[in-house]
């Protein structure tokens, strides 16, 4: 910051009405019709050129000799240096948010074709939904790149979510294992003592446990077969990357065994790359239609335990297959054992657009669907592992 910003700044600090003057000018973008008289200068200039860039106006006419029209250009240069200038100006959340603003109102995605392009922008989960889709057409010498960028944010993500994901998950598998007879280490004394209460001896003020409860310790062999379904259509593309992330999480557990499974029209099987969640994710397909039906008919075979199994569908529900048969096919794995888990997102974007037909008829067969966070998942997991109810969101 130059002595004389620093200076506007302390002057704006000490006059509330200039402030709110100043960030009205800034978020009306300085027409005719904005009233406030404010002309910015030194950074705010810079800033309020930032943002016309991107979210100007044409026609409305010029305003102190400035016309607000929107356009970066269609240059990589250009888009690089405004990149650039918006990473000094706003905070990282305000900086993803422009981006994808950038992409979808300017038609910028051709652009992430370029390495010099990924290099400066900042990287989130909508960006990589973006390289996904244009993952096909994404030349060699961009394409490390593109992975690179990619695997800064499974491993963000990863570091967020995996600790909490195994410890939830670890303790809800030692549950779901209780024995009668369990070693002193392994009592659950809480449920032990709910089982005991009518041997409860007043006079002594204790409880006679004469029977124990109590969990297994986690073993080595697997406890739980989990099978992730994922919608890869294009408005799911935020779900697939935390679902991935997720994914690779449970494989690293020894006592789950992992599926997963990604459709559109047609259904691709990427459990062999688990390990990797950038590999898994750099062999989806995002877009095309939905065929939730031939999904579910591909991981209803490959389940040989039903009564250890958890089978997860990510999905927005729009279903261009057979409905009645996808139904059915629920339907067929609950009566099996099989606990069914329909997830309309897994993201923190909020309330997705999904087919409420299907919903409804998914929750009367006792399979609620509803949108999750991604720091929520760990819980809807173990509820399914332990064969509670799902804690289902309020809406």
């Amino acid at each position: 910051m130059t002595t004389g910003e620093a200076s506007e700044a302390r002057t704006a600090a000490a006059d509330p009405a200039r402030e709110r003057l100043r960030r009205w000018r800034l978020v009306l973008g300085g027409d005719r019709a904005d009233g406030t008289g404010y002309a910015p200068s030194g950074r705010d200039a810079a800033m309020d050129g930032a943002l016309t860039a991107l979210y100007g106006r044409k026609g409305e006419g010029p305003a102190a000799g400035r016309d607000r029209s929107a356009g970066l250009g269609a240059s990589a240069p250009s888009v690089a240096r405004w990149l650039g200038d918006i990473r000094s100006y706003f905070p990282s959340s305000v900086v993803q948010v422009m981006q994808r603003d950038a992409i979808d109102r300017l038609g910028l995605s051709t652009l992430l074709l370029e390495p010099e392009m990924l290099e400066a922008v900042e990287a989130d989960v909508h960006l990589v939904g973006t390289l996904l889709s244009l993952n096909k057409a994404m030349p060699e010498t961009t394409r490390e790149t593109a992975r690179a960028v990619v695997r800064k944010v499974v491993e963000d993500l990863e570091k967020r979510l995996a600790g909490r994901t195994r410890a939830t998950l670890t303790g809800a598998l030692d549950r779901s294992a209780r024995v009668d007879r369990p070693r002193h280490h392994d009592i659950d004394w809480n449920r032990t003592i709910a089982a005991n209460l009518k041997h409860y001896l007043p006079e002594y003020r204790t409880v006679v446990p004469e029977r124990l409860v109590g969990y297994g310790r986690a073993a080595r062999s697997v406890k739980k077969d989990v099978v992730l379904c994922i919608d890869q259509s294009g408005s799911m593309a935020a779900s697939v990357v935390h679902a991935s992330v997720f994914g690779a999480v449970l494989a690293s557990m020894r006592s789950i065994s992992t599926r997963l499974v990604v459709f559109d029209t047609a259904v691709v099987d990427l459990t062999d790359r688990l390990d990797d969640p950038v590999d898994v994710l750099f062999g989806t397909q995002l877009g095309g239609g939905t065929d939730i039906n031939r999904a579910l008919a591909y991981c209803q075979a490959q389940i040989t335990r039903p009564a250890e199994t958890v089978v997860v569908l990510i999905s927005d529900l729009y279903e261009g297959g057979i409905r009645h048969e996808m139904l059915k096919r629920v339907a067929a794995m609950k009566a099996s054992g099989v606990q069914f888990v329909a997830l309309l997102a897994l993201s923190d974007e909020g309330a997705p657009a999904y087919d409420r037909e299907h919903a409804a008829a998914l929750a009367e067969l006792g399979a609620p669907a509803f949108a999750c966070t991604p720091d929520l998942f760990p819980d809807v997991m173990a509820a399914a592992i332990e064969k509670r109810p799902l804690p289902v969101p309020e809406t």
